[in-house]
């Protein structure tokens, strides 16, 4: 009863599928096949109702997730049909028929393409054949070879050269010691260079002004252990010293100058004392005077083994100097003096009162011009202006008018003074007319005659001749207010 009760049961399995192939999909987990006729195995182990309803389960499943071609969504007509496109348009499933249907893990996103450089590390097949083919990619067969840099190279002189002047122009405009300092550590590759360094750069700083020279002996004390070292100071001050006769050409002062930096770098702890004293004591012990007491006619030489001229002796002798004085060192340090914006007014002014008073006596513009620009005060030339108007008018002589007005014609016409700056400068003795009046009474007189001088010179423009202050008089008596009396109870206006 038992063996029919469950035959009769696949029995119904069979009446509830529709299809006649329903028997090829019915697979059991316990390994059942189907035959050929659709006819089942009788002598396996008959399956329990429990896992005959899991079976049904799966096959309504499977069923549901055939084709359209399979005849699951019905056909043409039917009232369960549904286009195919329209059917699989959203569907998150698999077109080949394969999957679970569920959404796609790896098909972008952040790191799925591996980590980031993790292409370098990959091993690239090259391919001879690929029309796109470099011989430099191959790197089977490469050979490394040792470069040696020769420190006498000429032509490596001269570049570094030409681009070391370039260099110094830009610190001359922003000051950056950190920035040369990097420039100077990436393009020098050999001692033999560090020496041009100290050269070039004092080369360059003879050429322009002292505050130029100020800048270069604060990079040269900067640059002390960082990029060179003391021998490379002692090496590029020789080259100097035996270049100084043609470096005279071009600026006479060079011996002067040379000395002075020479003292500055000794007092910045860039050079030994006894670098200085050593190859003075040298010339000394090898002079003319001496040479000829001891029967020899050999130059003097420096401790390099290297002749010093008469120019380099003249720079020892500047630097001894300086180094000899019982105050101290601590004058090197304005060597060069002051810039200029950064001197007290009461010294550019004095400054001023000095060249104006050595261009009265002599009467030589061209050497004032260059007095005025060594000041390096631009912005401070009103008061240059204003010292001329005072000592013209203290001057009381028509000759120093005419003198003045000329070096101001000059001054414009050169551009060292700009026109606002000449008419601040006569403004500002505009203001201070009343005052200057009673230590000169004729003040008024004569600013108004320099003023009209100036004016027919181009110098002062119409709008300050308008301005220019006129002295107020009193009346006579026989001025008076034709011979009326004023009230004593005047009523008074208010203004």
């Amino acid at each position: 009863m038992d063996f029919k009760k469950k035959f009769d049961v696949d029995a119904m399995l069979n009446e509830v599928s529709d299809d006649g192939d329903v028997s090829d999909n019915l697979e059991t987990e316990a390994g059942e096949k189907a035959v050929d006729n659709g006819e089942k195995n009788l002598l396996k182990k008959p399956l329990t109702v429990e896992e005959h309803r899991a079976l049904r389960r799966k096959t309504k499943k499977n069923l549901g997730r055939q084709n359209s071609k399979e005849g699951a969504l019905g056909m043409a007509g039917a009232p369960n049909f549904v286009a195919p496109q329209r059917r699989w348009k959203n569907s998150r499933r698999p077109r080949n028929g394969q999957g679970r249907g569920l959404t796609k893990k790896a098909g972008g996103g952040r790191g799925n393409w591996g980590k980031m450089g993790s292409e370098l590390l990959e091993e690239v097949e090259l391919d001879h054949n690929d029309p796109n083919f470099n011989d430099d990619e191959d790197l089977e067969n490469v050979e490394f070879k040792e470069i040696v840099c020769s420190g006498g190279n000429a032509s490596n002189d001269e570049e570094f050269l030409k681009h070391f002047e370039l260099i110094m122009l830009e610190y001359f405009e922003h000051g950056d010691i950190h920035e040369v300092a990097s420039e100077i550590d990436e393009h020098i590759r050999s001692g033999t260079l560090r020496p041009l360094v100290i050269r070039k750069a004092i080369e360059m700083a003879l050429e322009h002004k002292n505050s130029h020279r100020e800048m270069t002996s604060v990079l040269l004390s900067d640059l002390y252990s960082r990029c060179l070292i003391e021998s490379d100071y002692e090496k590029g001050f020789d080259m100097l010293l035996n270049n100084l006769p043609d470096l005279i050409l071009d600026t006479p002062e060079a011996p002067h100058l040379l000395g002075n930096f020479i003292a500055r770098a000794v007092a910045d702890d860039c050079l030994m004392p006894k670098y200085v004293h050593q190859l003075s004591q040298n010339r000394r012990r090898n002079s003319p005077k001496t040479n000829e007491r001891n029967g020899n006619e050999e130059e003097s030489e420096s401790g390099s083994g290297r002749t010093l001229n008469e120019y380099a002796q003249q720079a020892l002798d500047y630097a001894e100097g300086h180094l000899s004085l019982h105050n101290g060192w601590t004058h090197l340090d304005n060597v060069w003096g002051v810039a200029g914006g950064l001197r007290p007014v009461n010294h550019i002014t004095k400054q001023m009162e000095l060249l104006l008073k050595e261009y009265i006596f002599s009467r030589d513009i061209v050497e004032a011009q260059r007095c005025i620009i060594a000041l390096e005060v631009p912005h401070f030339h009103h008061e240059l202006v204003y010292e001329i108007v005072i000592m013209t008018l203290e001057a009381l002589n028509e000759s120093i008018e005419d003198a003045m007005g000329k070096l101001l014609k000059s001054l414009e016409q050169s551009c060292v003074v700009t026109m606002e700056m000449m008419e601040q400068g006569f403004q500002r003795v505009y203001d201070d007319i009343q005052d200057i009046s009673i230590d000169i009474p004729l003040a008024y007189i004569i600013l108004e005659r320099f003023a009209q001088r100036c004016h027919n010179l181009g110098v002062l423009s119409e709008k300050m001749m308008k301005n220019l202050p006129s002295r107020g008089r009193k009346r006579f008596v026989s001025e008076g207010d034709s011979g009326l009396i004023k009230p004593s109870s005047m009523m008074f206006r208010d203004y």
